[in-house]
Parts: C-alpha cells; structure tokens; sequence
C-alpha cells in the first residue's frame, strides 16, 4: 500500500493529492485513484457519493460551477486539461480567488474542491478524460455558474476562443 501525499494551495480547503500508488511497466500502467483508508488517514474524510466522469476534444471549455455543498475531487484520466479552481464563498476573505492547476494523465495528479467552490477546465490535449468524485448527487438546480470570461475576475485561460455549451457560453 502506497502513502498519499497531499499540499496545501493558496486557497483554503482546496488540495492537491498525489495518488498513493502507481506503476509503470511493459504492460502500461496501474494507479490507485482512490482509497478511504489512506485518504482519511491524510485528513481527507470527505464522503463521496457519485463518480462521473466527461469526456471532450481538444479546446473544449467545460466551465465553472458548483454549489454550497459539494466537495470534489477531480482528476484527468485521458489527456491533459487546465482547471481553473475559484471561491464563490462571499463570507469569505478569500472570495473571487482563484488558483489554476494543470492535470494529466501523466502526472496523475487530484485536486480537492470544498463546496462554494466553483470549477472549470479547459482541454489542452486532442481528447480528455475529466473523473470527479463527488459528496452529493448530481443536483443542477442548485449549481451556481460563472462566466469563464467574468472580468471582475481576471481568469487566465491559456486559450482565447473556447468551445461553448450554451449554459457557459451565457446565451
């Protein structure tokens, strides 16, 4: 059993993890996404209750929501994306921040969202796998979004012209 190294960020409550075991050989590879044990053990003792996963082609921007609850824990499985992490938490001192973070599947690396925490993530490769493990079930009504061109927050994206749904878009 491998040991889960998890930092601190600039934001409060969001972490990155490094998964606890992987291995490369001839064959491909193996990596532990994912275990209770070791993470309650690294002070992560979020319940998670849903898996899902996305995936999309290159400059595709899956763009920024989340709500007053629900802690994630997001990583790419397949290809390479840049998440953009903000607080949304105006009892915060912290509120508008934001952090950015480059996932891959070669540096397997996880990111823990609390809740009134918002997410996004651009794709960098020709196609991305995006898995987050999540503390409540998928509630869409109760999800605040924001614009991922929002001026009053000064987001860096390493892209100028993203493909849009119509939710991120705000047509």
């Amino acid at each position: 059993m491998g040991k889960l190294k998890v930092e601190k960020t600039e934001l409060d409550g969001v972490l990155v993890v490094h998964p606890p075991t992987q291995h490369e050989d001839f064959r491909g590879d193996y990596v532990e996404t994912y275990s209770r044990e070791l993470y309650r053990e690294a002070g992560i003792v979020d319940d998670f209750v849903q898996d899902d996963y996305s995936t999309s082609t290159r400059h595709v921007l899956r763009g920024i929501h989340g709500d007053a609850k629900t802690v994630k824990l997001i990583s790419c499985l397949y290809g390479r994306i840049y998440v953009v992490v903000v607080n949304n938490d105006p009892d915060s001192k912290q509120y508008r921040k934001w952090q950015s973070f480059t996932l891959s599947s070669t540096n397997r690396l996880q990111v823990r969202i609390p809740g009134k925490f918002g997410n996004a993530f651009v794709v960098l490769s020709d196609v991305a796998v995006f898995h987050y493990k999540q503390t409540t079930y998928y509630d869409r009504p109760g999800q605040f979004t924001i614009r991922w061109d929002d001026p009053a927050y000064k987001f860096w994206w390493p892209i100028k012209n993203p493909i849009l749904s119509q939710r991120d878009g705000g047509l």
